[in-house]
């Protein structure tokens, strides 16, 4: 009896590590067979419109994005209609301001161009603004140093074209702005930072400064 107990013993030992070897097997090769493919788990991409905006403009407004240099290391970009006028890329943009003239109505680049305002002649800045032709976009963005050549002229033509900041902008600040010709009132886009010790982000400039969004055709 002890003999027959004994084997009994043995036998139902047999069987509970036989049944849990199988389980484990068939657990293993379950959860392989069931994996999700690397697709499935990844986020979703985010679509993306001009100008790389996450949601697309009405009809009859323009999609634009606009980012200051940072610091004196990567220059400004302009983006306007899904359009790189401005960039390092493209090679033509400068220290000191970068501007772009685009048709406020056809959303079509007019000219583009970058003054030196840290050891450049500020009389060419100034003769660019004056010519300035009706109904046209005026597209700023700053780089490095954007006000030490400034003078009491070129801040009163970026006054007239709408900026509420040209009147204050100094050494190293940074700038980003949209106007027009002939503006009635102040623009409702544009950026400012002034060059404090106390909040820049970079060793002696302000963080960058990035604008982006929708804007009406002939919006002033």
């Amino acid at each position: 009896m002890r003999v027959s107990g004994v084997l009994r013993l043995l036998a139902l030992i047999f069987a509970i590590v036989t049944t849990w070897m199988f389980i484990r097997s068939y657990m293993s090769f379950s959860m392989k067979t069931i994996r999700l493919p690397r697709w499935s788990l990844s986020s979703p991409e985010v679509k993306k419109y001009k100008c790389g905006l996450i949601k697309p403009c009405p009809a009859n407004y323009f999609a634009f994005k606009i980012c200051s240099g940072a610091a004196n290391v990567v220059g400004p970009t302009m983006c306007f209609e899904d359009r790189m006028i401005m960039s390092p890329v493209k090679n033509n943009v400068g220290r000191g301001l970068n501007i772009a003239l685009v048709n406020g109505t056809t959303g079509a680049v007019l000219g583009q161009k970058a003054f030196d305002m840290y050891s450049g002649d500020v009389t060419h800045l100034v003769k660019f603004l004056k010519e300035i032709p009706g109904g046209a976009l005026v597209l700023v963005a700053s780089y490095d140093d954007p006000g030490t050549r400034m003078n009491d002229e070129s801040r009163k033509l970026f006054s007239d074209l709408g900026s509420s900041y040209a009147k204050q902008l100094g050494f190293r600040d940074s700038w980003v702005f949209i106007g027009a010709k002939d503006l009635r009132g102040k623009s409702p886009f544009e950026q400012f930072l002034k060059n404090s010790p106390d909040t820049n982000k970079y060793e002696g400039w302000p963080e960058l400064l990035e604008m982006e969004g929708c804007m009406p055709q002939k919006p002033f």
